[in-house]
């Protein structure tokens, strides 16, 4: 029996790579979900692909750092669906340098779109997760919410080059922890997943300098991609022997979803193939 049934999710960053798997994974398990993109192509994508398959989902595409972002993706779930249940917050890129070289605005971008970001959506969805707790618990019920942060082993380890990245994945962590404690008696478990080397367009091993692929955002053009011969060394480090696949961050981002973690709040979960 499906386990999300008559459940509402908003995925953001949900138009490609981890967050369209997360997306299918939580629809195809009978959740509506609400997607987000930078782009409207690909979330539109995203939405016939779920509706083809019998599921519900609509479009919220644009910026998660534009100022009313948040309350227009929470109210879009509200104004659709009626309810909200599950936030999972996805969006995000790197933009990587050593510290002596990064700019504030490398810095700056990379905290607005990995904390800032979050940290409107999940405040924008604080009055309709109190006032539903509240109803449910002078019903006589107990109703279980989702947020599911993404962050990553460099938040937790830190990365050479990626001091602005780990320190806003390191945020994440904490925004988790604290919320998992203001918000637990609106029996709320708030989750963070921290990734490993998972393979996706921003890591996909790239020939050189001259052949390395780029990301526009806001009007800068971000490099992604990892060298070959690096790829092959940091899959050697992974206990499983290889990088994880999208399909497969998308499942511990499920396993954080569904009832059986009911009892699972303020928690990281390391999703790296055995490699801490």
């Amino acid at each position: 029996m499906s386990k999300l049934v008559g459940k509402v999710a908003i995925v953001s960053g949900s138009g490609r790579g981890i967050g369209r798997e997360i997306a299918l994974k939580l629809a195809g398990d009978g959740a509506a979900i609400v997607v987000n993109d930078l782009d409207a192509a690909p979330a539109e994508a995203v939405v016939a692909e779920i509706v083809a398959a019998g599921g519900r989902a609509v479009a919220c595409a644009g910026s998660v750092t534009d100022a009313d972002f948040g309350t227009r993706f929470v109210g879009t779930a509200l104004k659709e669906f009626g309810r909200l249940d599950i936030i999972v917050n996805n969006a995000g890129y790197t933009w990587d340098n050593v510290i002596q070289k990064m700019s504030d605005e490398q810095w700056d971008a990379i905290m607005d779109v990995h904390v800032n970001a979050p940290f409107r959506i999940l405040r924008a969805a604080a009055d309709y997760f109190r006032e539903a707790a509240k109803q449910e618990a002078d019903a006589g019920q107990e109703v279980f919410r989702k947020v599911v942060n993404i962050s990553s082993v460099s938040g937790v380890m830190g990365n050479a080059g990626q001091a602005n990245y780990s320190a806003a994945k390191a945020a994440i962590n904490g925004l988790t922890k604290a919320l998992a404690k203001e918000w637990g008696r609106y029996k709320v478990n708030v989750n963070s997943v921290a990734f490993g080397l998972i393979k996706t367009r921003l890591t996909e091993a790239t020939a050189g300098e001259g052949n390395s692929a780029t990301i526009d955002i806001g009007g800068n053009e971000i490099k992604v991609g990892v060298n070959p011969q690096l790829m092959k060394n940091i899959e050697a480090m992974i206990p499983v022997g290889r990088a994880g696949t999208p399909a497969e961050a998308a499942g511990s981002v499920y396993l954080m979803c569904i009832p059986e973690s009911n009892y699972v709040s303020g928690q990281v979960l390391v999703v790296g193939g055995g490699r801490p």
